[in-house]
């Protein structure tokens, strides 16, 4: 689950840079999360975020997206975990 602090961002764009999947934009000079399905929760974003306006809490996110493309090679490259929720994993 991926949840932007909007009080601490800035609006320096470094998350969006780092995203595998690119589940990022900027709206209001704040970062949002526009495809919360995609998500692979690797954690890139907050890691990169230097003043911790992201909070990712890692869930099954990347292993159903790796085994569903890598492995099974049912789903496209960086589709994400697709599940369609938006409270996902």
């Amino acid at each position: 689950m991926i949840k932007i602090l909007k009080s601490k961002c800035t609006g320096c764009t470094i998350c969006l840079k780092v995203c595998p999947v690119k589940v990022l934009e900027m709206q209001a000079g704040i970062a949002i999360v526009k495809n919360y399905h995609k998500c692979l929760e690797c954690g890139a974003c907050a890691l990169n975020c230097e003043f911790d306006a992201i909070d990712v809490t890692k869930g099954t996110g990347c292993l159903v997206a790796i085994i569903k493309e890598d492995i099974l090679k049912i789903a496209p490259k960086n589709s994400g975990c697709g599940c369609g929720e938006s409270n996902c994993c």
